[in-house]
């Protein structure tokens, strides 16, 4: 019986060789500065846009790690070490460094980026250590920046794409705990509390927007069970989601349907599921286990991931060149930890 993460990884690993179509984020300073995709970024110039480059390189790597398959493994290996040559990522980082860019890619792209570098962090595999090696002062970039962003953000960026606030720090807080890297981890700590500690009564009704693909209020509770004691997130969460008993709750919880795959941000709503069920499941595993709302919020992430699953398919490719990671960040419990 086939691999269904070798599966999701194979969509993945297609799209980050596809150069064509690409949303170009790009400050043009001169007219020498318009250039092809993969002349700006020799690594990640596939998979429609930058972002989704970086995840895809992340989710090939992670299921090359944790999944056994020797074809997979055979195609994954030749393309990542094709894509990640020292000399590329020196350019990618580069162009990350120019100080015209100190907003590309932030926060989502960034903290991306860092998932990239966790994963090749914890995989002690020597023939990955070149890699781990060149993408450091990548790294070392991304993490200055969120560094220098996040204390004058003046609220959180309640999204449900992808400049969502509390998504990529959480993103970025587990990258900092594997690196060992305890000034950027205590700074995202501190900006976690400050921006949410006090919040409150989450207004479910709101939720979902016609092109999210991250939820908000799930963001933000998936976010601080990262920085509070098991029992004081539980109180602070009861207070958060103060209106589970109300109808608008069954409303809010129930998996939601994309209207148009082929649709680029209508595609969105088939990624929702998927991110919906891997943050109730890091909220539901910070709980108590006589919490009330573990047994709801544990349902509703069943549900989820299962109408998500179901929508990772050869679909169109507004669709499969990002889901493939989500529904292995899913699957493989990326967010708890888990390998």
């Amino acid at each position: 019986m086939s691999d269904p993460r070798v599966g999701f990884a194979r969509l993945a690993l297609a799209a980050i060789q596809r150069e064509h179509p690409f949303h170009l984020l790009h400050l043009v300073r001169d007219d020498l500065d318009v250039r092809p995709p993969r002349a700006l970024h020799p690594v990640f110039h596939g998979s429609f846009d930058w972002h989704s480059a970086v995840h895809g390189h992340w989710c090939v790597l992670r299921v090359l790690r944790v999944a056994s398959d020797d074809a997979f493994a055979r195609d994954a290996w030749a393309v990542l070490e094709r894509q990640l040559a020292r000399e590329q990522l020196e350019r990618e980082r580069e162009y990350l460094e120019e100080p015209e860019r100190a907003g590309f890619e932030r926060p989502y792209g960034l903290a991306w980026l860092l998932q990239l570098g966790a994963e090749l962090r914890e995989w002690r595999d020597s023939r990955v250590a070149p890699w781990r090696e060149s993408l450091a002062p990548l790294e070392h970039v991304a993490a200055q920046r969120l560094s220098e962003w996040l204390p004058r953000l003046p609220s959180p960026i309640r999204s449900g794409e992808h400049s969502q606030s509390a998504f990529a720090m959480g993103l970025a807080l587990d990258w900092a705990r594997t690196s060992g890297d305890s000034a950027f981890a205590a700074l995202l700590e501190r900006e976690t509390l400050r921006l949410h500690e006090r919040d409150r009564d989450a207004a479910l009704h709101l939720e979902p927007s016609g092109h999210d693909f991250l939820s908000p209020i799930l963001g933000e509770a998936d976010l601080m069970r990262r920085v509070m004691p098991r029992r004081e997130f539980g109180v602070w969460l009861s207070r958060w989601l103060s209106r589970m008993g109300a109808p608008e709750a069954r409303e809010w919880l129930a998996p939601v349907r994309s209207p148009d795959l082929e649709d680029g941000k209508l595609s969105h709503l088939a990624g929702l599921n998927l991110s919906r069920a891997w943050m109730l499941e890091g909220v539901v595993s910070a709980l108590e286990d006589a919490d009330p709302l573990k047994e709801p919020l544990a349902s509703a992430a069943e549900r989820s991931r299962e109408m998500g699953l179901a929508a990772v398919t050869e679909g169109p490719y507004a669709a499969t060149h990002w889901l493939g990671t989500f529904a292995v960040y899913l699957v493989t419990r990326r967010g708890l930890g888990a390998a």
